[in-house]
Parts: C-alpha cells; sequence; structure tokens
C-alpha cells in the first residue's frame, strides 16, 4: 500500500483459489457503483485484470462477500461463483468471520484495551443524513447495540501532533461503525474528514486499513493480512514514540481466544445433541404407554 492514488492498474491480490479473490482495497475508492461517472472503482479494476472471472449473471460481475468504506483500504473478499459466495455469507452472518482493522487515532488513549459500546443510529439531522451517531444524540434513529474491542497498540506523533496507532475489532457490523465509536470517546480517526466535520482535511487519506481477516471456511480456514501501511516507510509524518504491543503478538491472541470460542460453541452443540439423544427415548416410551392405554379404552368401549 503506497500513498499513491489509486488507479485502475493498483490492484493488488493477496489470495486467488477457483472460489475466491481476497485483494488489498485501496484507499478512497469504491468497491462497486451504479453511476457513470466513477470510473475507478475494486469492480472495474478486476474486470480490468480479470475479464475471465466476472459473472454476467450479477449486475457488478463479481460478489463482494462483504464492504469497505471508500476511504477505508485493506483486504476485501471477493467470491467467484454463487456456491462460495453463500458459504461466505453464512459466517458472516453467524458472526464468526474474524476482522481486524489498524487505525491512527487522534491524541493519545490511556486506557490500553477497552470495549466500546455505543449503540449507532442513522443521523436525521439536515447535512448529516450521510453519517451515523451515537444513542441520546440529537437526531438519532434507530440506534443498534455495536461493539468494538479496542487494543492499543502504540503512541507516537502524526506530523506532529499526539497519535496513538491501535488495533480495532468490530464484535457487531454496523455501518461506519469504527469511525463513530472512536470519535464517541474522543479519538477519532486521523484524516476522517466526514466525522471531524472537515476540520481533519491535510492528511492524504483516512488512517482506517483492514488488516486482518478470517473466515473459518470447510475445509480450509481462508486467513490473510493485508500489510501494514502505517509505518514511516509509507507515510514518514508518522513517527511511533513507544511500543506496547507488537502487531503479531496482538493477532496470535486474538485467533487463541477465537480457537477458545469455537472449542465452546463446539461443546455446547455435543452436550446439546447428548440432552436431545437422551430426550428421544424417553419421548418413545411414553407414547407406547399412551399407545397401550388408548387401546385398553377402545377394548373397554366395544365391550361396554
Amino acid at each position: 500500500m503506497s500513498s499513491d492514488p489509486a488507479s485502475i492498474e493498483s490492484l493488488h491480490v493477496l489470495y486467488q483459489s477457483d472460489d475466491y479473490i481476497i485483494v488489498d482495497k485501496h484507499w478512497d475508492i469504491r468497491i462497486d457503483s451504479k453511476m457513470w461517472y466513477e470510473k475507478q472503482t475494486v469492480q472495474m479494476q478486476l474486470q480490468h485484470h480479470f475479464p475471465l472471472l466476472a459473472d454476467p449473471s450479477t449486475y457488478y460481475g463479481f460478489r463482494f462477500c462483504h464492504q469497505l468504506d471508500f476511504s477505508t483500504s485493506g483486504a476485501l473478499c471477493v467470491a467467484l461463483n454463487k456456491a462460495a459466495a453463500g458459504r461466505a455469507y453464512r459466517y458472516f452472518k453467524d458472526r464468526t468471520v474474524t476482522k481486524a482493522y489498524l487505525a491512527l487515532l487522534r491524541g493519545w488513549v490511556k486506557i490500553e484495551k477497552q470495549t466500546l459500546d455505543f449503540a449507532i443510529g442513522k443521523n436525521t439531522m439536515e447535512g448529516k443524513t450521510h453519517m451515523m451517531c451515537t444513542e441520546g444524540t440529537e437526531g438519532c434513529e434507530n440506534p443498534k447495540p455495536c461493539q468494538t474491542e479496542l487494543i492499543v497498540l502504540e503512541y507516537g506523533v502524526y506530523d506532529g501532533d499526539p497519535v496513538t496507532k491501535v488495533l480495532l475489532q468490530p464484535l457487531t457490523g454496523r455501518t461506519h461503525q469504527l469511525r463513530v465509536h472512536c470519535s464517541a470517546i474522543g479519538h477519532p480517526i486521523v484524516g476522517d474528514f466526514t466525522y471531524s466535520l472537515g476540520a481533519d482535511d491535510s492528511p492524504y487519506r483516512m488512517m482506517l486499513h483492514a488488516y486482518f481477516l478470517h473466515i473459518p471456511l470447510e475445509p480450509q480456514h481462508l486467513l490473510v493480512t493485508a500489510g501494514d501501511p502505517f509505518v514511516p516507510a509509507v507515510d514518514p509524518k508518522w513517527v511511533s514514540q513507544r511500543l506496547l504491543r507488537t502487531l503479531n503478538a496482538t493477532i496470535e491472541s486474538i485467533l487463541e481466544q477465537r480457537k477458545t470460542k469455537e472449542k465452546e460453541r463446539e461443546v455446547a452443540k455435543k452436550e446439546e445433541e447428548r440432552k436431545n439423544k437422551s430426550k428421544q427415548p424417553r419421548i418413545e416410551e411414553q407414547s407406547e404407554e399412551q399407545r397401550r392405554a388408548c387401546q385398553e379404552w377402545l377394548s373397554e368401549w366395544a365391550r361396554d
């Protein structure tokens, strides 16, 4: 990922199989668009690089398994057929997909590990209908529960101003969730023009990147990382001053937690199956008793 603007040519493929392509989406490019004036989208990049893989039965030619904002870069999964799209959709729907984002936040976040728990709804205020908002703010319509895990990685400065490098793990999937949650705790994402109300316009991009994606497909899990763009080699305005924990160790910890949860779900599933099996004989025995009682009643009725 570079600081150069996106182009049709600049498509970085992280993973490819017969069923899926995962690309490292560029910042400031839409996934798809029905607008004639949109000359650059991920869909157009895919059609340019993989014209034979496009599916003419779909509107865009490719099936995107999830969404990334226009300003967000990073790992984006694309299904190459209807069956693959259906399989991936079930994992996203069941919330068994693990996603983790890197971000630079304004200011120094004091609490190193925290769960951001703010319900998010549609902003109905004039001039802000393209935005989301937290429950309790004026004009917030139909807020829904949302949770984000935040882990501080490094403290530093960006262009001389204090910033914090964090890893964000969305536990729900609401529109603009990460951007709204970070803004709600007083640490908006660097370069977020929308949620700074146009004030944070000096960085060349919004500093939010989909770094890690894990889909527990069977028989082979799909796991990819999209390289960290928030390093001095890409943007020398970012200078790290204190490292709290490494990115690799943090991701490994998240994976271990995911494995533990999967084992717990498997144990719970087997216990439920065991309970259901133990109930089944009793139901059959009861049904047999009911049949015998019914037969005796019929016999007595016939004698009467």
